[in-house]
């Protein structure tokens, strides 16, 4: 993978452990000629993945909406930053933009990021693959929920297994590097309606 998205809070929240991974996450995109693809604040965890890549000489893509683009917001020293009418053409450039997606801790505007694109994946409209970067078991709860959708018949094993997981960023990335995407939903084929 030549780049990817990272999508995470714009706050730090209160876990130094998470702050760090997200500094380290952005350091070890440097160090792999990865580009960052990713939501352009300075702020929160946002800032902290993308002055891990710019402390180390790394490419950083910053995608944001006209409506957040505010100089206590915006990271000014990205090596190219791209502004967006709305919040749905901000998600697809950088789903364009990037050949697989990280997801670490965060709020609603995570969650609608991470699923928003797994929905995609789902659906057969990329092959991308995805991670979670489980630091500090924050997405504990979630994999607990998705493995309760499976039990309970609203997912299939198969798609939940399409996310990978892991605990660490050498890790997550190895899954990623090895992923293999799942053939088109048969229901999708055209032919077959």
């Amino acid at each position: 993978m030549k780049s990817i998205a990272v999508f995470c809070g714009s706050s730090e929240g209160n876990d130094p452990e998470i702050l760090n991974e997200a500094y380290q996450l952005g350091e070890t995109l440097a160090h792999k000629n990865i580009t960052l693809v990713y939501g352009a604040a300075k702020i929160g965890l946002m800032g902290k993945v993308a002055e891990g890549v710019l402390k180390h000489n790394g490419n950083v893509i910053g995608i944001i909406p006209n409506f957040l683009k505010t100089k206590e917001i915006v990271h000014t020293k990205l090596s190219e930053l791209i502004v967006t009418d709305n919040m749905h053409d901000r998600k697809v450039i950088m789903y364009e933009k990037s050949e697989g997606f990280i997801i670490i801790p965060g709020g609603f505007g995570t969650m609608d990021e991470f699923f928003e694109i797994t929905t995609w994946g789902q659906l057969g409209l990329h092959t991308k693959p995805i991670g979670i970067l489980n630091t500090n078991g924050y997405y504990d709860a979630l994999i607990e929920q998705s493995k309760m959708m499976v039990k309970r018949g609203f997912l299939s094993q198969e798609n939940l297994e399409a996310v990978v997981v892991d605990t660490t960023i050498d890790g997550l990335l190895e899954k990623m590097n090895n992923y293999k995407p799942l053939p088109a939903p048969k229901w999708l084929n055209k032919e077959g309606l």
